[in-house]
């Protein structure tokens, strides 16, 4: 069995369902706030917030500060 959710991952299992109904969402302070995040029992949770009905991607630290590091070095500008 695998030990982080990273390697859960990688061996082809699901996220770890969390319980959403009573997280904190935060928006950004810029722009319009359409992504939003909550820490929810050592994870990360991220969703669309004109449509939060949609699941929520989940992030470990490690994934939710590889993706951080990732966006400010423009690896995910479509330009």
């Amino acid at each position: 069995m695998a030990n982080s959710i990273t390697e859960q991952r990688l061996m082809g299992e699901t996220t770890p369902e969390l319980d959403l109904t009573h997280a904190e969402w935060q928006s950004s302070s810029q722009g319009v706030g359409d992504v939003q995040i909550a820490f929810v029992e050592g994870y990360i949770a991220m969703r669309n917030g004109r449509h939060p009905e949609i699941p929520a991607v989940i992030f470990t630290p490690a994934e939710w500060r590889a993706f951080v590091l990732g966006a400010r070095e423009g690896e995910f500008d479509l330009t």
